[in-house]
C-alpha cells in the first residue's frame, strides 16, 4: 500500500558534507518520504574551530547555513538551529579556564541569537553536559543554559537543549524565570516524562501510547552524519520509515502523524510545515 502523502519532519538532524555523507544522507531522507528537517549546527570542533570568542562560532553557523541551502536545492524544506553544544565547556575550560569558557559560550549564543533575529535561523541550541562533571562545571553550564533561555525569550524563538537523560524538570522553572514559554523549550533525545517539549527518537516505543493520549511531541533521528560513526544515532531514513510503519500497522492514525510532523513543530518553532 502506498504511504499517505503527509509532511514528515525530522526535528534534530545533522548533515555534514566534510565529515559525513552530506547531501547523500539528505537524499536518503527525501527518498524515504521525508519533507522537512531541522538542521542543527554541530560542535565547533567539527568545523576545525577553536573558539576564543563568541564570534568565532560564526564560521560554524555560516557553514550550517550553506549546507541548509544545498539541502533545499534537492527539494527539502530546511529550518536551521544554531548554538553552542554543551560539551564545549569541557574542551574550552581545558584551554581557557572554566569562567572564561562559560563567557565564550554565552557570547556564542549571543551570536546565534543574531542569526535568529535576522531570520537566518529559527531556534537556539544549548543545554548542559549529558556526562558526569564536577559541581563547578555543572553550575557554570546552567548559567550558560539560563542565558540561552533568556535569549529565547528576548527573540521569541524556541530553544532546543541537549542535556542529561531524564525529565530535566528544573529547566521548566529556569525557562519561566527567563520569560520563556516552557512549551517552546525542546528536549532533544527526550523521554516522555518531561515538562519540556519532547523530541523523541523515531524508534521510541512510547510513540503510539502518547498519540492515544493526545500528547504533543516531535520525532527525530539525531543522525550525526559522521563517517567514523556511520548510522549513529539512527539513520536519515528513520523518521519517515518509522512513521509510515506505525501508520501501516494501525498504531497511529494520519491525524496523529500530522500532529507530530506539522502541528507540533510548527507551533513550537513558529514556522509553517505543509506540503507544497
Amino acid at each position: 500500500m502506498k504511504p499517505p502523502r503527509i509532511p514528515i519532519t525530522d526535528d534534530h538532524i545533522h548533515i555534514d558534507p566534510v565529515n559525513g555523507r552530506g547531501l547523500a544522507a539528505a537524499k536518503d531522507f527525501l527518498r524515504a518520504g521525508g519533507t522537512h528537517l531541522f538542521l542543527v549546527t554541530k560542535p565547533s570542533w567539527s568545523y576545525g574551530i577553536e573558539p576564543s570568542s563568541g564570534e568565532d562560532f560564526a564560521a560554524g553557523y555560516d557553514a550550517t547555513l550553506r549546507v541548509a541551502e544545498s539541502v533545499r536545492e534537492i527539494g527539502l524544506s530546511v529550518f536551521v538551529i544554531l548554538g553552542v553544544h554543551p560539551a564545549e565547556i569541557t574542551r574550552l575550560a581545558e584551554r581557557l579556564g572554566l569562567s572564561r569558557a562559560a563567557e565564550v559560550m554565552a557570547a556564542g549564543l549571543d551570536c546565534a541569537a543574531a542569526y535568529v533575529r535576522d531570520g537566518r535561523a529559527v531556534a537556539i541550541k544549548s543545554g548542559r553536559p549529558h556526562y558526569p562533571v564536577d559541581q563547578e562545571t555543572w553550575d557554570a553550564s546552567n548559567r550558560v543554559l539560563r542565558h540561552a533561555l533568556e535569549l529565547g525569550g528576548d527573540c521569541g524563538c524556541a530553544v532546543q537543549i541537549h542535556a542529561e537523560s531524564g525529565p530535566c524538570a528544573d529547566v521548566a522553572g529556569m525557562a519561566r524565570e527567563a520569560g520563556m514559554a516552557v512549551e517552546r523549550v525542546v528536549k532533544h533525545f527526550a523521554i516522555p516524562d518531561t515538562p519540556l517539549m519532547p523530541s523523541l527518537i523515531a524508534k521510541h516505543e512510547a510513540i503510539p501510547r502518547l498519540c492515544r493520549e493526545g500528547r504533543r511531541f516531535t520525532m527525530e533521528s539525531d543522525f550525526m552524519d559522521e563517517n567514523s560513526r556511520p548510522g549513529a544515532v539512527i539513520g536519515p531514513k528513520s523518521v519517515p520509515r518509522f512513521t509510515f510503519r506505525l501508520l501501516a500497522d494501525g498504531l497511529i492514525g494520519e491525524e496523529d502523524a500530522y500532529r507530530i510532523h506539522s502541528d507540533a513543530p510548527g507551533l513550537t518553532y513558529g514556522v509553517e510545515i505543509a506540503l507544497p
